[in-house]
């Protein structure tokens, strides 16, 4: 049988300062299949389309991502009392043939949960993922983000480096 809580990845990766800023309400933490359970993929659907992804299927995910360590961190910031996932976020580490075979650190799917939202939340799942980051050993952080978004993302620490450009494919 699966452990239900065994994490997505190694949790000396989870930033000991970050956590120790959080309400005591709320802990940091990376995901785990029991997640599916407790609201991770609501939290997503107030970003974007989620789709119908079944128990199974987001077994499946979790267990390509976890056989892949030192590619996928996705984090979840779970509510202690309920234990209700209400903020989620991924870094996605791509290898390079530039800067000297260096890493890229691509972050991803930042959403916190509407009742959740305005308690800095996103900045702290942002300042977990380039903890990890840096402990990892990318030689930067990048995301792309939309221009409602973008002064968010400048209290972060991050600045305009261009512009996004994109190319959508039909399932079929």
């Amino acid at each position: 049988m699966t452990d239900m809580s065994a994490p997505l990845f190694p949790t000396s990766f989870i930033c000991p300062d970050i956590s120790s800023k959080l309400a005591p309400v709320y802990s940091l933490r990376p995901l785990q299949l029991s997640d599916y359970k407790a609201g991770f993929l609501d939290v997503l659907k107030d970003l974007t389309t989620v789709g119908d992804i079944t128990e199974e299927r987001f077994t499946e995910q979790f267990e390509y991502m976890r056989a892949r360590q030192g590619e996928y961190f996705v984090i979840v910031i779970e509510k202690v009392a309920t234990g209700e996932v209400v903020g989620v976020g991924t870094l996605l580490v791509e290898r390079k043939f530039i800067h000297e075979c260096g890493l890229v650190g691509h972050i991803e799917d930042i959403a916190v949960a509407k009742s959740e939202q305005g308690k800095k939340l996103g900045i702290k799942i942002i300042g977990a993922l380039d903890f990890i980051g840096k402990k990892i050993g990318c030689y930067k952080n990048i995301l792309d983000c939309s221009p409602h978004n973008e002064q968010f993302y400048v209290k972060c620490g991050y600045s305009n480096a261009g512009f996004e450009m994109t190319k959508r494919f039909d399932k079929s």
